[in-house]
């Protein structure tokens, strides 16, 4: 039996390659996730080795009391500096700071202070050197790569005076990982001395120190702990500190393999049915060869077992292929997706493990071995009788249906339809985990159904070629429905990636439409001024100017702060975002559904709240309620009023979760002074041109001052979403090619299946261009019947997961991608036609006598 499998594997080693690179390549999806796993836990750990490097204690102020700065004090470090247990100590300070752009408009930054003592140092010089004078700055090296900075250059940044400061670039440095890095692309390097002129307080954000000769990490905690008697100071050791950052950066890592991981699963299973399809048709192809081995003496499980020797072959080859490629996918991940929140790969890595290398054989092996085991199983019911065939007949192979496939199908429906219903009317984070679930019980099913499935959609689909092209069309869609069991697990494949890309289309696009729809209704100002930086507030003279402007109707400033009711203490449930507007703006400029009560102008201490806010706090039209400010400054309470609720309005994403007149939020808030944004109305008769050309005079003063319009708030959040379906699109497109795989080797095997009876039908007057024309129809019928019942799947589940969100957050407008989904169906018609382009070469150029010939 060995010699056999062997003989047969070399027979048949050109129809088993192709399939062997739908398994590789499943393969490789998996091992370059885990590759990129790897790569990104190993420039993670570079990143905390640089902020870690030497730290044997490090101090923070942790539970401050209210009031109190969380800024380890100046008076601490010195103290520490002190102790004969202290080796060196350094205090670092990390500053967001306005970064003058190329157009003289404030980016945020971060700033980071240069330790004075080479060993705690975490930025390691790329190029030139680190500040050594007040006026100069090192900036990350990709900062000054976006902002297209070289040494030598000007950088200007703003003090808390609002006033330009001008530094020279000296050199760039590779960034350590640090909180900051996740939330910020650019970074900058300065003295301590240089970075004090940033800061509203002087302090550290953390000190560090190395322990002196002999001296554990435990003594010098303890140590420190003595003198260091600032009120809320927390000291750990620098093992506590390392492992803190491995906990808190190692997850990032952790979300991006997740994700990619699932939809290498994704493209493992479409691999998994071309395996299945393409050993169940080399099974039906070897009817008499395997009824012949029954009659020289082969037992049942030596022909299941020579049939699985072969996927387990197959398996390895494509695994070894897989493995490689994987290498190269992960290095393309790396360099697409960034290592932890957007920043750029230090360095592309492919470290490839003892166990990466048994994952990918493993995956690969036992991926194409159960596949395998059903048409294994169906090579021992062969009758050696079987072996006086003239010729193998597969096309009564999958004529019926069973009963249990029925019974399951409609099982795995129910249950997807129940779990699409629950997701759609539960109200809380498990919806969205409930429908996903129903729509992968819904798929299973729709593929469990698959034979059921071809023969009315081959039918339907198949009529309008027929009328167009003829007979190669009729013979295409015949051959199409012959073998439905085939043609489904071809179609299967497609069916996955299509289901999956226009969910994901329906959703984002419905999303789009629902926050493009609220901006319309809800904040219909022409233009919205906000701050580039969170932390520095719009200056009050700014809306007058505006407001003065003759192109400009009306200049409406707001302010946003928080507030407790309620009396909570440390509730979360107590606490309320709240916007605070001038007089005559809601309806005008803000425009909030009101759900009860009556929401005009908001008189002194009456507030309006939204709908979840009112359900999630008790609150409803008449109720009075005391209210606390809670001071983001000086993380105390602040003044306290009684609030009459007069208005409950629909939720809305940009109005907070509640709404007061400005005169109420000042007297609840008074330490602001500046606004959080200011909506521009344009006077009528006043193009968008000129309109924004007297904005951009005004605010051209204000560094900081940022313009959006309506419009270009939509294109920012339709270019994220974009971007999301970019995404999207690229990990189920692997999926998708392994799909177009599966339809190029059916074809091509059906073509070796059918050798005979093509040369007859080019016996009976059928050209060779119609007999090109019938396999191209054939296998675009095969794309457009896993395409069609894709997209008629994702579409209903993509509704769902809408209805899902809805109940949710907010009432989500249901909307089809009708330009998507119509590019989609042409790519498969296109992919199609391209996929059967050697099959129908390969059947053209066959010689009729010599195929009619063939026994």
């Amino acid at each position: 039996m060995l010699a056999t499998i062997l003989a047969g594997l070399r027979a048949r080693a050109a129809r088993l390659v192709l399939s062997s690179l739908a398994i590789a390549l499943g393969v490789a999806f998996v091992t370059g996730t885990q590759v990129l796993g790897a790569a990104l836990d190993a420039n993670a750990r570079d990143g905390l080795a640089r902020h870690a490097r030497n730290v044997d204690a490090r101090i923070t102020v942790d539970a401050a009391e209210p009031g109190q700065s969380t800024l380890v004090s100046p008076e601490t470090l010195a103290a520490v500096r002190r102790a004969p247990e202290v080796a060196a100590a350094d205090g670092r300070a990390y500053r967001e700071v306005p970064l003058l752009d190329g157009a003289g408009k404030a980016v945020p930054a971060v700033a980071v202070a240069l330790e004075t003592d080479q060993r705690l140092r975490t930025a390691d010089p790329v190029q030139g050197h680190l500040p050594t004078g007040p006026t100069e700055i090192a900036m990350q090296d990709r900062t000054a790569a976006t902002r297209g900075l070289t040494v030598g250059q000007q950088v200007t940044l703003l003090g808390t005076d609002d006033q330009p400061r001008t530094f020279t670039l000296v050199g760039t440095y590779q960034q350590a990982l640090t909180r900051s890095s996740l939330y910020t692309s650019d970074q900058v390097l300065l003295l301590p001395e240089a970075l004090a002129a940033f800061a509203d307080q002087p302090g550290f954000t953390e000190v560090v120190a190395v322990a002196a000769a002999g001296v554990s990490q435990e003594q010098l905690v303890r140590a420190l702990s003595a003198v260091a008697t600032q009120p809320g100071v927390a000291v750990t050791t620098g093992a506590a500190y390392t492992q803190q950052l491995l906990d808190t950066f190692g997850s990032q890592a952790g979300q991006i393999t997740y994700i990619l991981t699932g939809f290498a699963l994704v493209a493992l299973v479409v691999a998994a049915l071309v395996i299945y399809n393409t050993f169940t048709i080399l099974v039906a192809q070897r009817t008499r060869e395997l009824a012949l081995l029954r009659c020289v003496g082969a037992d049942r499980g030596q022909v299941f077992r020579a049939v699985l020797a072969e996927a387990v072959a197959m398996g390895l080859v494509a695994a070894l292929f897989g493995l490689g490629g994987g290498v190269g996918v992960s290095a393309l991940l790396q360099l697409s997706l960034g290592a932890f929140g957007g920043a750029a790969v230090p360095a592309v890595r492919t470290p490839v493990s003892l166990t990466t290398v048994l994952t990918a054989l493993g995956v690969g092996v036992l991926v194409t071995v159960l596949a395998a085991v059903l048409p294994a199983r169906r090579a021992t019911r062969v009758p050696p009788v079987a072996a006086m065939r003239g010729q193998p007949d597969s096309s009564g192979e999958v004529a019926r249906t069973s009963g249990w496939r029925v019974a399951a199908a409609l099982l795995l429906a129910l249950a997807g339809a129940g779990a699409l219903v629950l997701g759609g009317r539960i109200n809380n984070e498990t919806s969205i985990t409930v429908t996903g679930a129903g729509t992968m019980l819904v798929l299973c099913a729709a593929v469990t159904l698959g034979p059921l499935l071809v023969g009315p959609v081959n039918r339907v689909l198949g009529a309008l070629p027929a009328l167009l092209l003829g007979v190669p069309a009729k013979l295409a869609a015949a051959n199409a429905g012959r073998n439905p069991r085939r043609t489904a697990a071809t179609m299967a494949a497609l069916m996955i990636g299509v289901t999956v890309v226009s969910m994901v289309n329906v959703v984002a696009t419905s999303a789009k439409a629902t926050v493009d729809a609220e901006i319309d209704q809800q904040l219909p100002a022409d233009y919205t001024i906000t701050s580039s930086l969170y932390d520095r507030a719009l200056p009050t003279a700014l809306a007058d100017q505006l407001a003065a402007l003759d192109e400009v109707a009306t200049a409406a400033p707001t302010r946003t702060g928080d507030i407790r009711v309620d009396g909570a203490a440390e509730n979360a449930a107590g606490h309320l975002w709240l916007m605070g507007v001038g007089d005559g703006v809601i309806g005008t400029l803000v425009r909030p559904e009101t759900a009860t009560g009556q929401l005009g102008s908001l008189g002194p201490d009456e507030l309006a709240i939204s709908e979840q806010a009112a359900k999630r706090t008790g609150l409803a039209v008449g109720s009075t309620v005391p209210a606390v400010a809670v001071s983001t400054e000086s993380q105390g309470d602040g003044p306290r009023r009684d609030l009459r609720v007069v208005a409950v309005y629909r939720d809305a994403s940009g109005l907070g979760d509640a709404l007061v007149g400005m005169d109420t939020f000042t007297g609840l808030h008074p330490e602001q002074t500046g606004y959080d944004s200011i909506m521009v109305k344009l006077a009528d008769g006043v193009s968008p041109q000129a309109g924004r050309a007297a904005v951009e005079r005004v605010t051209a003063a204000t560094p900081i001052a940022r313009i959006d319009s309506a419009a270009e708030t939509k294109a920012e959040l339709g270019g994220q979403l974009d971007q999301l379906l970019a995404f999207v699109w690229a990990l189920v497109g692997l999926a998708v090619v392994i799909a177009l795989f599966g339809i190029t080797n059916t074809l091509t095997l059906s073509v070796l299946e059918r050798t005979r009876e093509s040369a007859l039908l080019r016996a009976l007057g059928l050209t060779r261009g119609q007999l090109r024309l019938m396999l191209v129809v054939e296998a675009v019928l095969m794309a457009l019947m896993g395409s069609v019942l894709g997209l008629v799947l994702g579409i209903g589940c993509g509704w769902v997961m809408t209805e899902s969100l809805s109940s949710a957050q907010t009432q989500m407008l249901f909307t089809v991608p009708y330009g998507q989904t119509g590019v989609l169906l042409l790519g498969a018609v296109v992919a199609a036609v391209l996929s059967s382009a050697l099959p129908a070469r390969r059947a053209a150029r066959s010689s009729v006598v010599a195929a009619m010939a063939t026994a």
